[in-house]
Formats: structure tokens, sequence, C-alpha cells
């Protein structure tokens, strides 16, 4: 942290700092789970910076104490537009609990990494607390939590269905993705004078209305109307069929207004706004923040997720994967919203100039960090699509996926004079690399590889196949494995090539729906075979809003409506996540057991026996070590005596 910025420079967090400014009351509080942490990477600094570049006076209640007596609620006053509610980075949820709903001891989002610093459904009770203290004061909530609670969800801590997160927080107002433009908007008809109970037809919003009044008009719009939140209470059936058009209409450039009952109101989401342009994104990322903590976390311990972002970089967002057990494109959409050269190129030398920076940007990257510019040849063709996948079951024809801005770009950065070096660290979509599943012919694939390879990998590159089985990898709406193994032949080729020892590290997931025993069984011994002893593991958590999550709590998948076998109980879990670490000794005999009730006694041989023979030998050659250490001893001792 630099001791030479005044207090000033960071939105106000105490009475005093507002003080400070000369301030005798805010227009706008945010209230947060995170830790304030002034870095365009964190949600709570880029709406406090909008709303500041507005003209208006925003504080930030950041992590406030729930379970005392609330002063921390009450410390900066009333304000006099609104307050803006957000759990965090991160679902307080998925910030506290494992896939096997423990409790996590750490949260890196808080000083010092401690965890307990924020409530579980941290927007619902933060609201409910501010409507309890400020019953007149209108609360607006966003971020990752509201944004994919926005409609009937199933939540897989509490494993039963909540309706909307409006209804449950009694909040008056949801923004869901990417907040700038419906901020900017709310902002600007608030202080024309318009009532904040008006804002009914701005995009991106959600609103709760009686079904006595009539439905807010927007000419230009169409409505779909969803199973009713209590019919979906009753009818699995009905909550999957709702997902596919909730999925959708997310995604889609000209999408219809959602109408949902819930009791006697009616949940209205309104269609969201097109991709915001280069200039927009920009304007965004190019706000006057500190890029630090707030000082008064000096004494508590450094913020670990800024620890691992401070010297990144992020080049766009969206993403047009669809993976079906991924939330980006349900926040951030499918089209991808590239930044300038320009602005990324700035941010880089701001980079250069913070504190204890030594010459290495850990991250040029994004969501996935291949995508940058990438988007459709034919806009018009974009317009008509409902497809939430740009790359699956095939790439889109449409798509450009040329990767020459992306090794331009590199260059540059590599080009200035305070880079040492600039890694990728975010995740790459390997598909999109390899000439079997990616036809791109521009010759940008190939020269992509080697400067990401020769230049820009730390050590090792992470990417993520997720599955061996074809079958699970389309319900993922992943790649066939087949894609992977040319991958790995393409990057080991140029690590050879240029005398390089760098890894690659698959991330993979157990459990998935669609994934059987023996599809781990299998995974486990084609991983074997390509020489992985697997690391970046992890069992399925059903999140809500993606289509996994709808499949693990319906059985049914949303686009078809048939079965799809998913494991729940914790015995079929965690055998599947066994067949992860077959290297492991205490492992054998359950996984010995478990081939053999499948009837695949010929994995055993080809899992178990080798690592049984490689333990033999161990155990010889280390007696062998042992007995020729006692006998140069036994000489050792007779030199010495005589």
């Amino acid at each position: 942290m630099s001791d030479q910025q005044p207090l000033t420079d960071w939105l106000p967090i105490t009475r005093k700092e507002v003080e400070m400014r000369g301030w005798e009351e805010l227009d706008v509080i945010l209230v947060s789970g995170d830790a304030y942490v002034d870095h365009p990477a964190f949600g709570t600094a880029v709406i406090g910076r909008i709303m500041e570049s507005e003209g208006l006076k925003v504080g930030i209640i950041p992590q406030p104490n729930w379970q005392d007596d609330l002063r921390d609620f009450k410390k900066l006053g009333r304000p006099r537009l609104f307050f803006g509610v957000t759990s965090g980075c991160m679902d307080s949820m998925v910030n506290h609990y494992t896939a096997a709903k423990r409790k996590r001891s750490t949260d890196a989002y808080t000083p010092g990494g401690t965890a307990g610093f924020r409530p579980d459904y941290a927007t619902k009770v933060y609201t409910q607390i501010l409507k309890q203290l400020y019953p007149d004061v209108p609360v607006l909530i966003g971020g990752i939590e509201a944004s994919l609670r926005r409609v009937t969800h199933y939540d897989y801590w509490a494993d039963q269905l909540f309706p909307n997160i409006l209804e449950m927080s009694g909040a008056d107002l949801l923004v869901y993705g990417m907040g700038e433009l419906p901020l900017r908007e709310i902002l600007r008809l608030l202080e024309k004078g318009v009532p904040f109970e008006s804002l009914t037809t701005i995009p991106q919003t959600a609103v709760l209305r009686p079904k006595s009044e009539p439905l807010p008009v927007n000419k230009n719009w169409e409505d779909l109307t969803l199973n009713p939140h209590e019919l979906c209470l009753r009818d699995k059936k009905a909550f999957a069929a709702n997902f596919k058009h909730v999925e959708q209409e997310s995604n889609k450039v000209q999408a219809r207004r959602l109408l949902q009952g819930v009791g006697e109101k009616w949940l209205i989401i309104n269609p969201p706004y097109p991709p915001m342009t280069e200039e927009q994104i920009d304007a965004s990322f190019d706000l006057p923040y500190t890029r630090l903590p707030h000082p008064k976390y000096q004494k508590r311990g450094s913020v670990p997720a800024f620890e691992m972002i401070q010297f990144s970089v992020n080049m766009h967002r969206g993403c047009f994967g669809g993976c079906s057990f991924c939330t980006i494109s349900a926040h951030q959409g499918k089209f991808i919203a590239s930044r300038s050269e320009e602005s990324i190129l700035r941010e880089v030398d701001q980079v250069t100039k913070m504190p204890g920076f030594k010459g290495y940007i850990s991250d040029l990257g994004g969501p996935s960090a291949n995508m940058y510019r990438m988007k459709g040849k034919v806009q018009e063709i974009c317009d008509r699509c409902v497809s939430p996948s740009c790359i699956h079951p095939v790439i889109c024809s449409n798509l450009d996926t040329s990767h020459k801005p992306m090794t331009e770009l590199y260059k540059k950065v590599d080009a200035h004079p305070d880079v040492k070096k600039a890694f990728v660290g975010s995740g790459i979509r390997y598909d999109l690399l390899v000439d079997s599943y990616n036809k791109n012919n521009d010759g940008s694939l190939q020269e992509y590889m080697e400067q990401l390879v020769t230049r820009h990998v730390c050590g090792r590159l992470k990417v993520a196949p997720e599955h061996t089985s074809d079958a699970t990898l389309r319900v993922m709406r992943k790649p066939s494995f087949k894609h992977f193994h040319e991958f790995k032949k393409r990057y080991d080729k140029i690590n050879k090539k240029h005398g390089l020892n760098q890894p690659l590290i698959p991330y993979f997931i157990s459990s998935h729906p669609g994934s059987q025993m023996e599809d781990m069984a299998n995974l486990a011994a084609e991983t074997k075979d390509m020489g992985f002893k697997l690391e970046q593991v992890q069992d399925f958590t059903p999140t809500p809003m993606t289509v996994a999550t709808v499949i693990y709590y319906t059985g049914l998948h949303p686009y078809t409506l048939q079965p799809v076998f998913t494991a729940k109980t914790p015995k079929e879990k965690k055998g599947q996540h066994l067949f992860f670490f077959w290297h492991k000794r205490e492992n054998h005999q359950q996984i010995r057991d478990k081939l053999t009730s499948l009837g695949r006694e010929d994995l055993i041989e080809k899992l178990l026996e080798d690592q049984k023979k490689a333990h033999k030998r161990e155990v010889l050659q280390q007696r062998g070590k042992a007995s020729r250490s006692r006998g140069r001893g036994g000489k050792g001792a007779r030199g010495r005596r005589s």
C-alpha cells in the first residue's frame, strides 16, 4: 500500500472520510460483502466510481457487522437517492461452503483471508436490515448473487427452490449482469425527478409489481410468461422448462421481457442491454481507481483476492462457451465486449507504476483468456440467434475466431520497457486452438500458440477439458476429449522445439450430470496413460442459474425434458471423486472393489498393478539404500576406532 496517497483518493467508508470531503449528505450508499478494494476487478469499486463520474456523492459500507446493534449500517446516515446492496464478487453461499457443504475456513475477499465477515445469503440479510432501519429509502440490489437469483432458483445449500431474490429480500429494484449501462440510466432518470418506484422499464433490471395493477408498458418488447413460482414448487418439469427460456432470453440481442407469477405479484425481468461498445467498456476501466485496498486494512493483512489480481489486466468481458456448469454467460452474457488496445495498454502502464511491481504482469486475460475481439462476422445472424453457445456442438460458421488481435496485443505489452514478462493466467479455450475443432484458416492459431507458449506461460498452462467421456461432455457443452489429445501434442511439440519444460495442467470435474462411475474410471485410466497425476480437480457444485444445476435438482435436461443421471448422494459423489486419486495407495482397495462391481477388472491392472510394481521397486530400492548405508557406517566406525 502507498503511504503517499491521501485518504480522499478512495471513496469514503467512514463518517470522518465523508466530512474530510466537505460533504454533509451522501447521494448513494453501497453495502458490500467484500472488503473495499478500489480496483476495476471489484464490482463495488466499479459501481462507486461510475456514480462518482456522474457527479454523485457516494459512500461504501464494506462488510458491515449484521450481528450487533447494526451501527455499521447507520454510520453514513440516510442516502438522498437509494442504498445499493451486493454480496460481493461471489455468491455468499459459494464463498462460504464447499461442494460437500463444509464451511470454508478462509475468505479471499476479506483482509487476512479471515472467514466470518459476511452472512449467508448476504444480499437478502443486508437488504432486510436496511428496510428495517430505513423503511422509506429504496434499495437496489446487484452483483452476481442477485443476478443469478433473479428468478425462481434451486439453492443447493438449503436443498430447495427459492423464489426470486426481490421477493426474498424486499428490495425495490434488481440490476442483473454487468451493471454500468442500467445504472447510468437509473441515475439519469432519478436526477430528472422520476420517482424510484416508477423505474419499471429500464433494460437489464427486474421489479415486482402487484397483479392488480397494469403491467408497465414498453411497446418495443414482447412478453414471455414463465411457469409461476408456485407451480415450480409442485412440478419439477415446470421449473426445468422455465430455464430454457431464461437462458435463451439472457443471451439474445433482441430478447423478450420475462414475466413470472409469485403469489399476488408479477416478477418482471426486462430484456438486457446490447453488449457494451468499446467506448462504453473503456469508460468503465478508465475511471480513476487507486487500484489498491482501502488503507484502513493495512493492520489486518492483505486481501488475498487482491494479491492474486493486483498486477493483472482484464481485456474483455463475456464468454460464448456456454458451458452448462458455468455462470459467466448468465451474468456477463455470451457476447464478447472487448476493450480498445489503447485502454489496455494504458492500464498496463498503470500496473507498472504500482507499489511492489517487479516487472511481471500476472494475467492478460478475461473470463476465457483467448476470446478477445471475437464476434459474429455478420451481425444480423447474431441478432436472430437463440443458441446459448457459439462453439457447441460445433463452432458457429459466423464466429470470427481469429487470434491475431490477441497476438498483436501480447507483443505490444511485451514491448513495454518496464514489463519483463506478461503471463496469461486465465484459463484458455484449448478447443479454439486445434484445427480439428476450429476450422479457422487464417494462420492465427499456430502463431498465437507459439507466442503464448514461448512468452506467456508462467511455468505451467491451465486448461479445462473437464471430462473424458463424450456423453458427459455433451451435457457439459464441451468438445470431445480427442481434441484435447490434439492440443496436448501441439503444445508439447512447441515446448520441445524451444527447449521449454512447462507442464500442462488440466482441470476436471467429478459428479457432473451425465457422469457415471464407469466414466470416472475411464477418465482415470485415460489421463494416467497421458502421464497426468491430476491436481486441479473438483466435485460438481450446483450454483443458481446453470443448466447443470437444473438437471441436478430435477433429473431432467431443461432443453429436452429428458432424464439425465446425476450422482447426488455423498457416497456416489465421493465414489466418483475417488478416481482422481488412483495414485494414492490408501485408495487402492476401494478402487479395486468399485472396478470389480462395475465389471471393469481390465482397469484394475491398468490403474493399480503398475502402481503395485512401482511400490515394490521403491521398497526394494529403499532397502538397498539402507543396507548400503549400514555397510558404509560400519567401515567408517572401524576406521575411526583404528
